[in-house]
């Protein structure tokens, strides 16, 4: 055997090598209690009538509204027909149903419990996912079999000029 394999591979010995790990712990507790002190300030601004907006803003729970997208014209969709879209960005699926005839509903079709698509099924006047074979109230959005426990986000939409535009996610607080 060489002197080399013999050597301790660093210079300090098992109890200095200690209180460096113990100064290493003290800095993550510091910086675990910044981030409770923080989350303890949004929720203080979230507690004054002009802080909540501003908190539901900040956790993304606003609804916000986004440049108005023209989904499809007034005389191309048959009243109890769907067509799909995205909104509010390019990759977020969504879903528009003509109930009657002038009434609309949208939601992102992306089932809340696992984000399978959820398709329009008119012969059986539901929203159904076929992963799980979760089914949502098409009026509400809300979930009536299955496993999603949340209602899918609503599109809020505006017809306007004979065309039907996507203007708003409805978002749902858990």
């Amino acid at each position: 055997m060489s002197d080399k394999n013999n050597k301790i591979p660093f210079n300090e010995d098992n109890y200095t090598h200690n209180i460096e790990r113990n100064n290493e712990r003290k800095l993550d507790r510091r910086g675990f209690m910044k981030t409770l002190v923080g989350a303890a300030g949004v929720f203080a601004v979230s507690s004054l009538p002009w802080g909540a907006v501003a908190a539901k803003e900040l956790m993304g729970l606003g609804e916000k509204e986004y440049p108005h997208k023209k989904i499809t014209d007034v005389s191309k969709l048959p009243i109890g027909d769907a067509v799909e879209f995205k909104f509010p960005g390019d990759h977020d699926d969504a879903i528009l149903i003509r109930l009657s005839e002038n009434k609309y509903v949208a939601y992102q079709n992306a089932c809340t419990h696992l984000r399978c698509p959820v398709f329009w099924v008119k012969e059986q006047g539901e929203m159904i996912c076929p992963c799980h074979h979760g089914k949502f109230d098409v009026e509400t959005g809300s979930p009536t079999a299955g496993p999603p426990r949340r209602p899918l986000p609503e599109i809020q939409i505006k017809v306007e000029n004979g065309a039907i535009f996507a203007v708003r996610v409805k978002r749902y607080e858990a």
